[in-house]
């Protein structure tokens, strides 16, 4: 997925071809406070708790990649 710190607003965007997930959020890229809102947006929109998702790739980048834990 390719995330967007520092937007106006928060939201996800699904990709009309077979493109990256797109999420924004207004959240700043410091300290993983980017990081910590993008997964609590995916926890909410995917009806799943936050614990079940994990950050395996792209901590400080805008590409990132997310397992969902069974």
């Amino acid at each position: 997925m390719r995330v967007s710190p520092g937007a106006s607003a928060d939201a996800i965007v699904i990709a009309s071809d077979s493109g990256p997930l797109a999420i924004r959020t207004t959240a700043l890229p410091e300290d993983g406070k980017a990081n910590d809102a993008v997964m609590q947006m995916l926890a909410k929109a995917l009806g799943r708790p936050r614990s079940s998702l994990e950050l395996l790739r792209g901590a400080t980048a805008r590409n990132k990649v997310i397992r969902l834990k069974p």
